[in-house]
């Protein structure tokens, strides 16, 4: 087991200080001696010896290894030059007298011709104490500098959470919630996750009878993994058990412990567990663990910080005693890129995947944070449980939020059922742009675009119904929008005819303005990626092609964040795959043509109320649709007839 102890020394925090300041004091010397020399200029002995003789010198200082000169003040007249600008420019002292310096030369005539020249000349009595010398040249520039960086790692360590001087940064940041307070949070207030509730429901049952679980040999689990996409309520969750153990609960995230210095991360570990030993039992929640957790086994990204702190996190799992009721809990959205060595047994025993919710999930989810808004009383929730597939918790929150704050500008009292699902539309479109004026042949375009949308729906069985069509700009770009909503619960596998319908669908918007208008347009642009990736699913993963059949050639990367697609084939493969692509989607594009043509009555007629009125509920898109089929029905018989 890795001690955790760097065996090089240009890692440790002390000796780095130490250098830092030698070579600082060494500059420091440097800068004065070099500060001093420049105060004065160095002249030759023969031009010191002229000085004498033309009694321009004032005074002279004799020591051992110089002779320090001092030139007569400069008489202030117009035609004399000042002896600097004959031998160049020097310093002058408080008297205004000019300063120069040469190299001691032993002279046995030299006093004599100071006497002759009336000069006044001294040799200084050293009285130097080397150790005082010592001090003031080394040590007091190194005690100054300590002291500056001392003060610095103590305010870099308040702002860290550290208690202060320079190992304080080596403290752990973690924030407690006392027994009395708890988190404030309970199983109550977590909706839509019941099989993760139930998993954590047994960590809280151990916590509070811890006996009935040893009596018959079974170990609690030292640590829980809570995996899923951002939003879905793993913090949440965490503070859910111990607020329903009534423990203490230690909160961080895994960047905290990550420092500049390294041993610092570690450290930090120790003295979190150690603060959790102290306060047991308790609940430890580390999010976002993949910050200090990424697998070791890459060598192109190493981080010696970051291993260490990891090292000492599964030391100090492995280190501390369950039946105390100190338990783990991280969370993270990136599962795939941990270290092995953290997941093994013994250390995150128990995965627990906290998804997005499904239909009755949301429901409950809208009924948990509808009870802190004023509502009307017929508002429906399921209807906007089914018009919010996919959504995470935070999401449906934000909804419910935005549907109050809407009501407010409205000036009502309480929340009703047309600003929850205008809330919807909001989150998913953004809010209407108004001052976005469409011209009268754009909007002519996008009327008959989204109508061709909701014609290849209502006509194909595998579709879901219409909800509503509008041609209202909103402000994440949608010029117009043909919004679908499932009439019953959802269903989580889809068959390839599905797939193809809802292809057909996506592709219905472009056949429309070709159909109609003969133009092509950038506003089909969405609809051809989402039916392209569509397609490309059916192909590379889904083994729905009848040239590839059951072969996978994509796999998905980062599972619970973009689900990105890496291919697992030849780059010759991969040009096949591009024709299929192109084949299926040309297919369902003829398709939709032919529907539209099919249906080129109702299209008309449906586009002409939707230019007029901008927004029309499925209803009524239906009852449009019915009656001009009855009408086209009655005058094919009366034909016949």
């Amino acid at each position: 087991m890795n001690n955790n102890k760097d065996s090089s020394p240009l890692k440790n925090p002390l000796v780095i200080f130490l250098i830092i300041s030698v070579v600082a004091t060494i500059l420091l010397n440097a800068a004065m001696i070099s500060l001093q020399g420049s105060q004065k200029k160095e002249i030759s002995y023969n031009e010191f010896i002229t000085m004498l003789e033309d009694k321009k010198v004032d005074e002279v200082i004799i020591s051992k290894n110089e002779i320090n000169i001092y030139a007569k003040p400069a008489k202030e007249e117009s035609g004399e030059m000042r002896l600097s600008s004959l031998l160049g420019m020097g310093s002058t002292d408080s008297n205004n007298r000019e300063m120069f310096y040469t190299g001691y030369i032993y002279d046995e005539k030299l006093i004599d011709k100071l006497d002759a020249a009336d000069v006044k000349y001294s040799t200084p009595v050293e009285h130097e104490n080397p150790i005082l010398s010592f001090i003031v040249t080394w040590i007091l520039p190194l005690v100054i500098i300590y002291l500056l960086f001392f003060l610095f790692m103590r305010s870099m360590s308040k702002r860290m959470g550290g208690g202060g001087g320079i190992m304080g940064i080596g403290q752990s940041n973690a924030k407690m919630y006392n027994v009395e307070d708890a988190t404030g949070v309970t199983f109550a207030d977590v909706a839509g996750q019941e099989e993760a509730k139930e998993s954590l429901d047994e960590i809280v049952d151990y916590l509070h009878n811890p006996a009935k679980y040893q009596a018959i040999g079974a170990k609690q689990p030292r640590g829980a993994l809570l995996v899923g996409p951002p939003g879905t309520g793993k913090t949440l969750l965490a503070k859910a058990v111990a607020g329903e153990a009534k423990v203490p609960f230690f909160s961080l995230s895994g960047s905290e412990f990550v420092e500049m210095f390294v041993g610092v991360g570690a450290s930090r570990v120790r003295d979190l567990f150690k603060q959790a030993a102290a306060k047991a039992p308790c609940i430890i929640f580390i999010d976002e663990i993949d910050a200090i957790g990424k697998s070791r086994d890459s060598q192109l990204s190493t981080n010696d910080e970051r291993e260490q702190t990891l090292n000492q996190l599964l030391n100090e799992m492995d280190g501390f005693d369950s039946s105390k009721g100190l338990v783990v809990i991280a969370a993270t959205n990136r599962p795939e890129i941990l270290d092995k060595a953290l997941l093994r047994p013994g250390r995150f025993d128990r995965r627990i995947i906290v998804d997005k919710p499904d239909l009755k999930g949301r429901e409950d989810i809208l009924q948990v944070h509808i009870k802190k808004v004023k509502t009307e009383p017929d508002i429906n929730l399921h209807e906007m449980a089914l018009a919010t597939s996919g959504a995470a918790g935070a999401d449906l929150a934000n909804m419910v939020n935005e549907a109050a704050l809407r009501a407010v500008r409205l000036g009502r009292r309480t929340v009703s059922q047309e600003d929850l699902m205008e809330a919807v539309e909001v989150i998913i479109a953004g809010k209407e742009k108004k001052d976005r004026i469409l011209s009268e042949k754009e909007k002519q375009i996008v009327s008959f675009h989204e109508v061709g949308h909701a014609l290849a729906t209502a006509v194909q069985k595998h579709t879901q119904p219409v909800h509503k069509i509008t041609i209202v700009p909103r402000t994440m770009g949608a010029l117009g929008y043909t919004m679908q909503m499932p009439e019953e619960e959802e269903h989580y596998l889809m068959s390839k005819d599905e797939l193809l319908d809802q292809i057909t669908v996506l592709l219905a918007g472009r056949a429309a303005e070709e159909l109609v208008f003969n133009t092509k347009t950038t506003g089909a642009s969405n609809d051809i990626e989402r039916a392209t990736e569509l397609a490309r699913n059916m192909i590379t993963m889904y083994g729905m092609s009848d040239k590839f059949g059951m072969m996978g050639l994509e796999s998905i990367q980062n599972k619970y964040l973009d689900g990105r697609a890496v291919s697992n084939c030849s780059e010759e493969t991969k040009t096949a795959v591009d024709n299929e692509i192109i084949r299926v989607l040309k297919e369902r594009y003829d398709i939709a043509l032919g529907i539209l043509r099919d249906n080129r009555d109702a299209l008309d007629e449906i586009a002409k109320c939707l230019i007029d009125e901008e927004t029309i509920t499925g209803e009524r898109f239906m009852n449009i649709f019915d009656g001009v089929k009855e009408k086209r029905l009655h005058t094919e018989e009366n034909d016949e007839s």
